[in-house]
């Protein structure tokens, strides 16, 4: 199948969305038989005019010939970057100094030329925000390690900031002297709080069978057993495309995920069964799990939802989360027998210690000692 990558460009001073694809008699005849679609010579390919009803009529039309690729229309590099550096911060405007002010958007650029992602951006620039802001009007490039650690020393005491929030400030300041001013090793002298050891939340095998089994709409239940039984991230089961799914080697690719990272997962038989049914009934065109308009993948906040919801059937804990999915894949396999190496592999760990930390639920060894 053709695919047909949709991008925004402003052609004879109009919002328009070129459809670029490899060259096909069949789709050049059915746009120049579309009243709305035009050819640009400059561009070498076809075009419509920007509005939602006159793609949505694209899709139509060239349904079970090409897919429509719709993901760079929300995610485009100008879009994101815009959307980064004007997102507000849970702080007030107006506190960080005009030298500060400068200071951030040299920042800000640097994260995104490093291609870092939207997610982290963020998180830096609130970090880096509020550190700004206690500064007032003293420069932050003439700081001092020793000001540094006073900093954090408030950040301990005054302000009783949890390890994981000293952690990602220190991360923030950290790129900011060493990524975006060049000092070298400026941070070797201040020690970092130490990180508790949080044991995953794990869901019994038994209980994952009899919550997501029940789950009666198709969609949901598919989306949670297929998380379940390739042990992934939200952000990548509602990622996946139909292209993804490699039946014939029973493998999932994951594209672009956590680190900006590919791999691949095995895909259960009994999940290829169920996707089977759930694509006669629903009958995705690019993204394997759609949102409420065609053409668009299904959110996060919704699958997290639905996740939500079959817990609270059961009466699970509220600090059980659809995380807690990819833990319970990974400390059933190590029941099971299967490697700590393989595993890491499977889940996309760069660091094993990442995994070992499964090590601590598992039951494998822990359940065959008694109690004196």
């Amino acid at each position: 199948m053709i695919v047909v990558t949709c991008t925004y460009i402003t052609h004879r001073n109009k919002e328009c969305i070129l459809l670029s694809y490899n060259y096909s008699t069949m789709l050049n005849g059915i746009f120049k038989n579309l009243p709305f679609t035009k050819y640009s010579d400059s561009h070498k390919s076809w075009y419509i005019v920007k509005q939602r009803a006159l793609l949505q009529q694209v899709i139509d039309h060239t349904k079970n010939i090409a897919q429509i690729d719709i993901s760079q229309l929300k995610l485009s590099p100008k879009t994101i970057a815009k959307k980064i550096v004007t997102q507000t911060t849970p702080v007030q405007k107006g506190k960080v100094s005009e030298e500060n002010a400068k200071e951030l958007e040299i920042y800000l650029q640097k994260l995104i030329l490093k291609g870092y992602s939207p997610s982290t951006i963020h998180t830096y620039k609130c970090e880096l925000t509020i550190f700004l802001q206690s500064l007032k009007n003293v420069c932050a490039n003439t700081l001092t390690t020793d000001r540094i650690k006073d900093y954090l020393f408030y950040c301990h005491t005054v302000l009783q900031l949890s390890e994981s929030t000293i952690h990602s400030r220190m991360n923030a300041l950290k790129f900011y002297y060493e990524q975006v001013l060049y000092k070298e090793k400026f941070f070797w002298e201040i020690p970092r709080p130490k990180k508790r050891l949080i044991l995953p939340k794990v869901i019994s095998e038994e209980k994952i069978i009899k919550t997501l089994f029940t789950v009666e709409n198709t969609k949901h239940r598919a989306i949670l057993l297929l998380a379940y039984s390739a042990g992934l991230r939200v952000s990548e089961v509602v990622k996946i495309k139909l292209a993804d799914i490699d039946s014939d080697r029973m493998q999932i690719f994951i594209q672009n995920a956590k680190g900006k990272k590919d791999r691949l997962v095995p895909l259960s038989k009994t999940i290829l069964l169920l996707l089977r049914v759930y694509y006669k009934e629903y009958s995705p065109t690019l993204w394997l799990f759609e949102g409420q308009e065609k053409g668009t993948c299904y959110s996060k906040r919704s699958a997290q939802i639905i996740f939500r919801d079959a817990c609270t059937q059961l009466k699970l804990p509220k600090n059980v989360g659809f995380h807690s999915l990819r833990h319970s894949y990974a400390t059933h396999l190590l029941d099971g027998g299967t490697d700590i190496k393989y595993i890491q592999t499977l889940l996309g760990h760069n660091d094993i210690k990442t995994t070992l930390r499964y090590l601590h639920v598992t039951n494998k060894d822990l359940g065959k000692i008694e109690s004196p």
